[in-house]
């Protein structure tokens, strides 16, 4: 997609990105190629940012950012086979869930002690953005990875929404 955003805005997708998204809402970071990927590396700040962003459905300080439309579509199901899986977003609160490379449909929510309205950004090594409306939270994780975890789940996801879950309720 990069590409295909770069040869659409007549830019690099660095520049695109760091126009459009990271200098309006402050965000320090670079883009890394690791191996096939194309990984932004950031801070907490900024990743809290970015989830913020995000719970107040793409606007900044009142500013659009991103549409609120696109904002509703990435965190809605984008496909039949997994339902807890927008547009690069989890989604917590679905019946069946798909972890990533794997074919395998498992019952129930992604993670259960989170809450059903919470959606949340699983990357690479156990690095985290959790965005619950409900409760106007926004949490990042950062760190080392709590297990073998590179994307998705780890033994973390919910241990954590345990320990919250006693604050908040």
């Amino acid at each position: 997609m990069q590409d295909v955003i770069s040869q659409a805005s007549h830019t690099t997708w660095t520049n695109y990105f760091n126009t459009k998204l990271r200098d309006r809402i402050g965000m320090n970071g670079s883009w890394i190629f690791l191996g096939d990927l194309n990984v932004y590396w950031s801070n907490t700040r900024s990743m809290a940012r970015f989830g913020l962003m995000l719970s107040a459905k793409g606007q900044w300080e009142n500013t659009p950012i991103v549409s609120e439309g696109f904002i509703a579509d990435a965190t809605t199901a984008s496909q039949d086979d997994n339902e807890a899986y927008g547009y690069m977003w989890w989604l917590n609160g679905k019946s069946t869930y798909r972890l990533p490379q794997t074919q395998l449909s498992f019952l129930g929510e992604l993670i259960p002690n989170a809450p059903e309205d919470m959606f949340c950004a699983l990357g690479k090594n156990d690095q985290k953005i959790y965005v619950v409306p409900s409760h106007n939270l926004v949490i990042v994780r950062m760190g080392d990875a709590a297990d073998n975890a590179t994307f998705g789940l780890s033994s973390f996801d919910n241990v954590l929404w345990e320990k919250i879950n006693m604050v908040l309720n």
